[in-house]
C-alpha cells in the first residue's frame, strides 16, 4: 500500500500566516494544526491496521493507496471568506469540517462501503454525516463515499474532538474525479455545457466496467 502526505509542517504554518499579516494567530493556529495532524494520523493508521488485518487474514488488501492533506492557512481564512464567516480561530471550529482531509482509494466499489464501516465502528471515530455519491452520483458524474467524522485525539491534558473528511472511492472513480478536476482548472471552474455532457457518459461508462469487474471478483473469491 502506498500512503501520499500533503501536510504542512508547524514551522511552514507559521511562516505563511507572518506573510499574510495573521501574527496574532501563530501562536494558537499552530496548536490547533497540532490537533488536526494528529486527527490526520489516528485515522491513518487506523486504516493501515485494517488494510494489514486483511492481508493477513484473507491475503487480500482493499485498500490501493491513501491520500492525506491538511488544508493551509491561507486555504482556511480564503474559504472562510468566500462563504461570508468572521475570520477567527472560533469559526474555524464552528464552519469547517475539513480541515484534515484523508482520501481512501480502494479496489471495487465492496471494498470502499467495507472500509467505510470498519472505520466507523472504530472507537474514538464517530461518524456525523454521510454522504453517497456511489449510490447517487453528483449531476456530473462524480462518485465517491464521503464522511464527516469526529476524531478523538489525545493530548497531554486530556482528549479533544476534531473533525475530518474521509473520501472513500475505487480506482475508477479517483482517476474520473482527477481528470474532472484538471478540466476544470483549466476552464477556471467551469466546464463548457458540450464537455460536461461527456464527462457524464464517461461516468456512467466507467461505472458499468467497474460493476462487471466487481462481479468478475466475486466470481473469483466464490472459484476459491
Amino acid at each position: 500500500m502506498v500512503t501520499a502526505d500533503n501536510i504542512m509542517s508547524p514551522d511552514d504554518i507559521v511562516g505563511l500566516l507572518r506573510e499574510n499579516n495573521l501574527d496574532k494567530y501563530v501562536s494558537y493556529f499552530a496548536e490547533q494544526m497540532l490537533l488536526y495532524r494528529a486527527a490526520i494520523t489516528k485515522v491513518r493508521t487506523t486504516l493501515e491496521t485494517l488494510d494489514d488485518e486483511f492481508h493477513v487474514k484473507n491475503d487480500y488488501n482493499p485498500i490501493h493507496h491513501i491520500e492525506t492533506r491538511l488544508k493551509t492557512p491561507r486555504s482556511i481564512f480564503g474559504k472562510l471568506q468566500n462563504r461570508g464567516y468572521p475570520v477567527t480561530m472560533q469559526s474555524i471550529h464552528d464552519n469547517l469540517t475539513d480541515i484534515a482531509g484523508i482520501r481512501v482509494i480502494c479496489n471495487y466499489i465492496d471494498d470502499a462501503y467495507r472500509i467505510a464501516d470498519l472505520l466507523i465502528a472504530h472507537d474514538g471515530i464517530t461518524l456525523l454525516e454521510k454522504k453517497d455519491y456511489i449510490a447517487k452520483p453528483k449531476p456530473s458524474g462524480y462518485r465517491s463515499l464521503h464522511l464527516i467524522v469526529d476524531v478523538s485525539v489525545y493530548m497531554s491534558e486530556g482528549s479533544v474532538s476534531v473533525p475530518a473528511e474521509i473520501q472513500i472511492r475505487t480506482i475508477a472513480m479517483d482517476y474520473w474525479a482527477t481528470l474532472e478536476h484538471r478540466l476544470k482548472y483549466k476552464n477556471e471552474g467551469k466546464v463548457p455545457p458540450d464537455l460536461y455532457g461527456k464527462m457524464k457518459t464517461y461516468s456512467e461508462s466507467l461505472a458499468d466496467m467497474e460493476e462487471k469487474m466487481q462481479e468478475l471478483q466475486r466470481e473469483t473469491e466464490n472459484y476459491k
